[in-house]
């Protein structure tokens, strides 16, 4: 008996997800546990495994396609099984259906399909181009259309009689431009060429923004060749002293991958909708870097973690917020969430991109314990296996640029919450003690915080608390 196979459930927030790779082609055996497809959503990518052994009889979805969770994707069974009516079911084959019955030949009708600009300068309104009979669409390619988001008039029409049917439509999903709901309908009022056949959005949708940034190159590339037809006319009166390049200038075009669109989505959202403010200060990391020292030479003979700088930064932050509860919170509209515990976002750098895992009650762990989980955590997000689940829910974050030489920068805030700190590199200060300069190693932190919830006064205090207690470590861990 067949058995379908469906897009998991990864995460409790997730709703959808993209087929990055079909690891087995339709009709080839698999084996239960043997790696099916993989996922990809906006934070990590997930291997799927095939749960019985059989022969994968069909896939519903292609590489790249963004697919509703518990969605079912491929069926798996016996090899020369009847699976017709699972994907009737699903609605698949209208496509496929049709040419059985009509079995007409490409060249025995001729149809004029009118030209997208001809329908458009008609027609502007989709409802009257149909009512007029110039465009022909069955209402299951129409209803399909409307749930992707394209503009049924890129297609090329295939039923009889030049009628738009749902190949058409899934032709155009898969090579055409796909709109979100709001960038269709400005695109529909607007009377701009499109240039863009993939956007931004999820799963390459194009975004109101996309459709700006069109507008806005095409006004530029208009511009440029009323600029270029004034140079012309200068030339003729009078020979140029500049040559043009021999050649155009090479470039290479890299699309944003879907980690980097949320990153950028999320700090541009970040950057607008919050009041930010940063803070710089040093402490003496004399004791600290003491303290590294004992580490290395006897953690071992004690059972220790290889315990970092940057994990005794993470203690002390996790010690330190309890006293400043305004910097551990949420700031929703205006309403301030303040937490009991402290759930420390740590920042790891991947080849994917920036991702943002949780040390959950850091507060109530030990160093040795903390210094664990963050390696845990950073291995599975530079692996793109770590839950979901584990890369929201964080109170506080702290990020370090210490180990790439930056003395000192304004991170960005992780909203809701109030606060973030950098983590800068140790320079060399000079101090003056018993009438004698000498120097000491100075580390960098830097503060930013949302000035709606937290004023500046508040926030230095908590620069001090956390700079006495790094100065004082052997107390703090004491406590």
């Amino acid at each position: 008996m067949a058995t379908l196979v469906k897009m998991p459930k990864i995460g409790l927030s997730d709703e959808s997800a993209i087929i990055a790779k079909w690891h087995k082609k339709k009709g080839e055996q698999v084996k239960a546990g043997e790696v099916l497809f993989t996922i990809e959503t906006d934070k990590s990518t997930f291997d799927v495994e095939a749960e019985v052994d059989g022969t994968l009889l069909d896939v519903f979805f292609n590489e790249g396609d963004e697919v509703p969770v518990l969605t079912d994707v491929g069926v798996i069974g016996s090899e020369g099984e009847d699976i017709s009516s699972i994907t009737i079911a699903r609605g698949k084959p209208e496509s496929q259906a049709a040419t059985q019955r009509l079995q007409i030949p490409e060249d025995s009708i001729e149809l004029e399909v009118p030209s997208k600009e001809k329908i458009e300068k008609a027609y502007p309104d989709l409802a009257e181009a149909e009512e007029s009979g110039i465009i022909k669409i069955s209402p299951r390619a129409r209803n399909l259309a409307e749930r992707a988001g394209v503009d049924f008039r890129f297609t090329s029409p295939t039923g009889p009689e030049g009628r738009i049917i749902e190949r058409d439509i899934l032709a155009l999903i898969e090579k055409g431009p796909v709109f979100t709901p709001a960038a269709k309908e400005e695109y529909q009022k607007s009377d701009m060429d499109l240039q863009v056949s993939e956007g931004t959005g999820l799963g390459g949708r194009i975004t109101t923004g996309d459709l700006q940034k069109n507008s806005e190159e095409q006004k530029v590339e208009k511009e440029a060749s009323m600029a270029a037809k004034g140079l012309e006319k200068q030339e003729t009166a009078q020979k140029s002293v500049i040559e043009a390049p021999q050649q155009a200038l090479q470039y290479k075009e890299v699309k944003f991958t879907n980690i980097r669109k949320v990153i950028a989505r999320n700090m541009m959202n970040s950057l607008s909708t919050t009041a930010q403010l940063t803070h710089h200060a040093t402490f003496d990391a004399t004791e600290i870097l003491a303290y590294r020292e004992k580490i290395k030479a006897t953690g071992k003979k004690y059972g220790l973690e290889n315990i970092t700088l940057n994990d005794m930064v993470l203690y002390a932050v996790s010690k330190t917020l309890l006293n400043h509860p305004d910097l551990n919170a949420h700031l929703v509209g205006e309403t301030m969430m303040v937490f009991e515990n402290v759930h420390l976002g740590v920042a790891i750098d991947t080849e994917r991109g920036l991702m943002v895992p949780t040390i959950f009650n850091a507060n109530l762990k030990s160093l040795n314990e903390i210094s664990r989980e963050v390696k845990e955590l950073a291995e599975q997000c530079r692996k793109g296996s770590i839950n979901p689940d584990y890369l929201k829910g964080g109170t506080f974050t702290v990020t370090n640029l210490g180990p790439l030489d930056v003395e000192h920068f304004t991170p960005i805030l992780n909203p809701p919450q109030t606060g973030i700190l950098g983590i800068c590199s140790i320079t060399y200060k000079p101090r003056r003690v018993n009438g004698q300069y000498e120097y000491y190693p100075a580390m960098g932190l830097s503060l930013t915080f949302d000035h709606r919830a937290v004023d500046g006064a508040p926030a230095a205090r908590f620069l001090k608390d956390l700079k006495t207690n790094l100065e004082n470590f052997s107390l703090l861990l004491a406590r």
